[in-house]
């Protein structure tokens, strides 16, 4: 009766229990749903994308030969967020809408937004967010990340209309770290921790850590197998662990989740750090009682990373100058597709607008660092270019269009002054 209890009191049993509010609304608003998908339609659909898909993702134009990823671009998460936001917003027309975030990692969908008049929720220096322009009556959109127990808890008991847009793959992350909960597991997430997706997940553990990558993992299994320095290791991970983290008793019984934009090989190495970890300190008779793994890596995030991995893999044969990958600047999964070719010694750049392309043949790119750059584009512009490309699960295929485009008039510009 007293675990029957803890699990019903448990922070997905509330979150189900804000979901069946009156006023939580999660399959949008039919009265408005023609307009907006002819409205979205408009905005990011490409008649040069979809030349490409139909010429088996080549194109020629203009000297410039595209190889477009084979996956790439809008996932079905995001576009269903960006169809519940846009619907929420020609709904409520005579209502304050507010957004707790940006909607999605892409400058366009959230200049759109803007345009329409949503109110983003401001942010204070210390990061934590200011709701006090939530007035009463007025609509809450929860953005494509999901947003964090505690904002979900607040707008419950606000008389608001909140519109939840959060992809399903986060909601399956949350799920796997309530299962943690049932099972006594501290949650270990890969992740970033101030990632708006990484803050909501780690909002529903109870005991967690994160780690952005292997050094941080490698970290974690010296300190399982071997102990430590455990005020060190407190003071690295402070910000990225449950309030009262203690590494000498919570990493007992650890569960792996992640969030669902990292890069799947990476995460599959973690995970098999962490399983040899615990085989290591328990034997492999009692590993399943030590260690527990699901994969909640989107399937848009993997299928992107592998068709981006096909264009790194054919570059000669293809004769690829570079690749462009085109996406928000503060995108994970955009930044992991630029990993690919980068760590494979492709030139390659990440842009997050059509307007990084200038007509003097530079361009403005994002570093695997995170430092934006400007630097000489096309090497030699005299010849043929050929170029592959991709873009995120955020990013319209306009996008993509209206930057292929900026390449085409670089080098048509060129040949005519030749």
């Amino acid at each position: 009766q007293q675990k029957k209890k803890k699990v019903n009191n448990s922070k997905k049993a509330q979150r189900l229990k804000f979901m069946k509010n009156p006023q939580f609304f999660r399959n949008g608003f039919k009265d408005v749903r023609e307009e907006v998908k002819e409205n979205m339609e408009e905005s990011f659909t490409s008649s040069v994308v979809q030349e490409l898909r139909t010429n088996d993702f080549v194109l020629e134009r203009e000297g410039v030969v595209v190889h477009l990823a084979k996956d790439y671009g809008f996932c079905w998460g995001v576009e269903r967020s960006i169809a519940l936001a846009y619907e929420a917003s020609n709904h409520y027309t005579d209502k304050t809408v507010h957004i707790t975030n940006e909607l999605i990692h892409n400058p366009v969908v959230n200049d759109q937004l803007h345009d329409m008049g949503v109110q983003f929720i401001e942010k204070k220096e210390d990061g934590t967010k200011n709701f006090e322009s939530i007035e009463d009556g007025d609509v809450v959109i929860l953005p494509a990340f999901g947003a964090s127990f505690e904002e979900m808890k607040l707008f419950d008991e606000k008389n608001v209309d909140v519109v939840d847009t959060t992809c399903p793959w986060v909601s399956k992350v949350w799920n796997t770290v309530d299962l943690h909960q049932r099972k006594g597991l501290t949650s270990i997430i890969h992740g970033k921790y101030a990632h708006e997706e990484t803050i909501a997940t780690t909002s529903f553990c109870e005991d967690f850590i994160c780690v952005k990558n292997i050094d941080e993992t490698q970290m974690v299994v010296d300190y399982i197998t071997e102990g430590g320095d455990k005020e060190a290791f407190l003071e690295y991970f402070k910000h990225a662990m449950s309030e009262g983290f203690d590494p000498d008793i919570m990493f007992d019984k650890v569960g792996l989740a992640n969030q669902t934009t990292m890069y799947k090989k990476e995460t599959r190495a973690v995970g098999q750090l962490l399983q040899k970890a615990m085989i290591s300190k328990f034997g492999p008779a009692e590993i399943n009682d030590h260690y527990l793994e699901f994969d909640t890596i989107c399937d848009a995030t993997q299928e992107r990373q592998d068709a981006v991995s096909e264009l790194v893999e054919n570059k000669e044969e293809l004769g690829l100058d570079f690749i462009l990958v085109v996406g928000g600047w503060d995108s994970s999964n955009t930044a992991h597709l630029l990993e690919i070719p980068q760590l494979a010694g492709v030139r390659s750049f990440h842009i997050n607008r059509p307007e990084c392309v200038t007509a003097d043949n530079t361009i403005t790119h994002r570093l695997m660092n995170g430092d934006i750059e400007t630097e000489p584009f096309i090497l030699d512009i005299s010849k043929d270019v050929v170029i592959g490309v991709t873009s995120g699960a955020s990013t319209p295929d306009k996008v993509v269009q209206d930057t292929l485009s900026s390449v085409f008039m670089l080098k048509k510009v060129s040949d005519a002054q030749e």
